[in-house]
């Protein structure tokens, strides 16, 4: 699902600098363009990211940029009434009778935990083979934040360095006033073009992934903690109100409002 937040964020945003740009006029927003600024800033922040990185994490970093326009397919709600629903099926049923349910189930990670309590596998050893695997995807997510966050520090870097350049070119030319406009041009071009990368996209891109990170980590461990309660064979009724305690009070009542028995969200 679309984040309208990020959508809303880049056009409202782009509309506002370009119309602050213009200043009512097109031919002034023509002169905020500089393929000089863009080669020193854009290219030389790109070509300086390839060194830091290697290609692979380079890719998946620009894979990752998706996650910053769309939401999570299935909340948090969603999760716990899947497992609450899970918890009445092993108490009337039995452990086994959940192969069925994950047979259904898209989230590799909960097939996972529920296939090892389905197995017999000691609680203690499935909260650590989970704990784990939350363990790394957090890191493979900071690595991904890490690189926006690096390119939104060499961005305004470059800019720097275009500024110290067209400096140098208008002294250079001093006693050639024609020169003189178009390098100061290219000193402040590449300062604007620095910092809109770095504060209007990579750093935002980076806080977005961040908090994506957080949301996947807290569903994540909740699956962990209703995962070992219907492996402890506890009440549903128990599982549930221990499940809600990880949403804020004003989204608990949405809890069990869709559940229906023999009926549960697939996630």
């Amino acid at each position: 699902m679309l984040d309208l937040a990020t959508i809303i964020g880049l056009v409202v945003g782009t509309i506002l600098i370009l119309l602050g740009c213009a200043g009512g006029s097109l031919s002034t927003l023509l002169g905020f363009l500089s393929l000089n600024s863009v080669y020193i800033t854009i290219g030389g922040s790109f070509t300086a990211m390839l060194i830091n990185f290697p290609l692979e994490r380079f890719v998946r970093a620009f894979k990752s940029v998706r996650w910053a326009f769309f939401t999570q397919t299935y909340s948090l709600e969603e999760i716990i009434n899947t497992l609450v629903r899970y918890a009445e099926k092993a108490r009337r049923e039995g452990l086994l009778a959940l192969e069925d349910e994950i047979a259904n189930s898209s989230d590799d990670f909960l097939k996972k935990g529920i296939q090892l309590v389905v197995d017999g596998t000691d609680p203690e050893l499935v909260k650590n083979i989970l704990e784990i695997e939350i363990g790394f995807l957090e890191e493979r997510h900071n690595e991904n934040k890490t690189f926006w966050e690096a390119w939104g520090t060499l961005a305004p870097s470059f800019g720097l360095i275009g500024t110290i350049i067209g400096l140098i070119q208008m002294l250079r030319n001093m006693d050639d006033p024609s020169t003189v406009g178009p390098a100061m041009a290219v000193a402040l071009l590449t300062t604007l073009y620095g910092a809109l990368m770095a504060y209007f996209l990579f750093n935002p891109i980076a806080a977005k992934l961040g908090i994506r990170s957080q949301e996947e980590v807290m569903i994540r461990q909740v699956m962990v903690e209703g995962i070992l309660s219907v492996q402890a064979g506890e009440n549903p009724r128990i599982v549930e109100e221990k499940l809600k305690s990880f949403l804020p009070p004003a989204r608990r009542e949405n809890v069990g409002r869709d559940r229906i028995e023999g009926v549960g969200l697939h996630v």
